[in-house]
């Protein structure tokens, strides 16, 4: 990019940062030219899985970190196999004996440049959005931690206790980067609590584009994949018999979909459907109001539960997602294979999972967890957070309301809790939900969100630092 169009593409961030934040300072203006920089950097580095990019990202920041005053001791790559983790410890006064953890991840999904209109790994500024794969998920709150950092740093801000980076490798597909911190190296990231920059995000009006909430995110689900499989001796087409595998499969798969997983609740959920049911209105709304009023309220139930954006904070949920069966068109089936896909309500075991879905489906049909789980209990209510939480909002969308919730995806966060870490969802971001394209074609975040985000750790970190 030349020096012209850098300077045309501050201008357009500042005229986005400037109209709901009218008392920025200079000096966050002045980082905002440096954090476009690192964004374009990282987004350049193809760490999707296999390509062994995510040890160079490491590097890079490693030394941004080592120009920014860090001292090499308090920088750690922990390398494993074809990835790493990065931890950076900014040293506190000691006055508070734990730390704060502050995670995202450096790895991305796999992006076909025959797929996309765009060159995913070159950051694109077009239509008021950055376009490229990873600028939301997570190279985005990578870019604005590491750029907070460094002010920090520069601003000679010393915080009460440690504030600790993690930046893991391989969130999008194995996680274990975040086991390997958690299991080998606790003496690196060990802290009261994580702030997730993956999770937690403020949702905008689909028409006006005007701020609604934020959804601060303290729990998640468990995701663990079954396999369903029908075995048979099969035979010749010509000679069809009852115990098709085919046929047993399907009813199997028709038992499942049949099957609700009981109603279950936390604060999460309540306090979720309670504030955000006053905002939604409408049939969904005054059903959300109802639920967190009476949970055991069926009518709510019912029309929460044929939404696709709220049953999944009701229950577990358990849906097929792939299909296989047969080995010839004029032979009987010898196997047929299905797999459901299961988000499970926290608290609820995996196992527990399985057995109910084998009691669905019948003993004519093996049900096989095909992976470990990762079962993480929701992390505790606490209102110093989220008065926190509030402050850093607010900076950038005053007076809008917080709103608890609890993950149907899933993150790193989930290691983390399941190992005494308790975690929040805590990134910068505002859009759209209709233009969350996460892991899909044509991934972008409005320009604007990368000022927000700044604005918003600093001031979280600033008002946690020092309490």
């Amino acid at each position: 990019m030349s020096l012209h169009s850098k300077e045309m593409a501050l201008a357009v961030m500042l005229s986005a940062f400037a109209p709901p934040i009218l008392g920025a300072t200079s000096p966050l203006i002045d980082y905002i030219g440096q954090a476009r920089q690192t964004y374009a950097a990282v987004i350049g580095m193809q760490t999707s899985v296999g390509l062994g990019q995510v040890p160079k990202l490491a590097d890079y920041l490693a030394a941004k970190f080592r120009a920014g005053g860090f001292a090499g001791t308090d920088i750690t790559i922990v390398p494993l196999g074809e990835t790493a983790s990065l931890v950076v410890r900014y040293r506190g006064s000691g006055k508070r004996q734990k730390p704060i953890l502050l995670n995202a991840h450096m790895d991305v999904v796999t992006a076909n440049r025959s797929d996309w209109e765009r060159d995913p790994f070159t950051l694109i500024e077009e239509n008021g959005n950055f376009y490229a794969r990873g600028t939301w998920d997570d190279k985005l709150d990578i870019t604005t931690l590491t750029t907070t950092f460094l002010r920090l740093k520069a601003e000679g801000f010393v915080p009460k206790r440690d504030l600790i980076i993690a930046f893991t490798g391989d969130e999008e597909t194995t996680q274990n980067t975040a086991t390997d911190l958690v299991k080998n190296h606790r003496d690196l990231i060990d802290a009261e609590f994580c702030l997730s920059g993956d999770i937690g995000q403020g949702v905008l009006d689909e028409e006006s584009g005007k701020a609604l909430y934020y959804q601060v995110s303290g729990a998640e689900k468990t995701p663990v994949t079954f396999e369903l499989s029908v075995r048979n001796p099969g035979g010749h087409s010509s000679k069809p018999r009852a115990d098709n595998a085919i046929y047993q499969l399907a009813d199997a798969l028709k038992a499942v979909q049949a099957h609700p997983f009981p109603v279950m609740w936390n604060d999460w959920t309540v306090q979720g459907f309670e504030q955000q049911g006053r905002g939604v209105g409408g049939d969904i709304g005054d059903a959300m109001l109802r639920f967190a009023h009476d949970p055991g309220n069926k009518s709510a139930v019912q029309t929460l539960s044929a939404s696709p954006e709220n049953v999944g904070q009701l229950r577990t949920t358990c849906v097929a997602t792939r299909i296989a069966g047969g080995h010839a068109d004029n032979a009987l089936p010898q196997l047929a294979t299905a797999s459901i896909n299961c988000r499970i309500f926290p608290g609820v075991s995996a196992q527990t999972v399985r057995d109910t879905l084998q009691e669905v489906v019948g003993q004519g049909v093996s049900v096989k967890m095909t992976e470990t789980p990762i079962e993480s209990p929701a992390s505790p209510m606490r209102s110093d957070l989220m008065n926190a939480f509030a402050k850093a909002v607010h900076a950038t969308h005053p007076g809008i309301p917080l709103v608890p919730h609890m993950e149907v995806g899933g993150s790193d966060g989930a290691i983390f809790r399941a190992n005494g870490i308790p975690t929040y969802g805590a990134q910068g971001l505002f859009i759209k939900l209709s233009e969350d394209f996460e892991h899909g074609l044509n991934e972008r975040v409005p320009v604007s969100a990368l000022s927000y985000g700044l604005l918003h750790w600093y001031t979280l970190l600033t008002t946690l630092g020092t309490r």
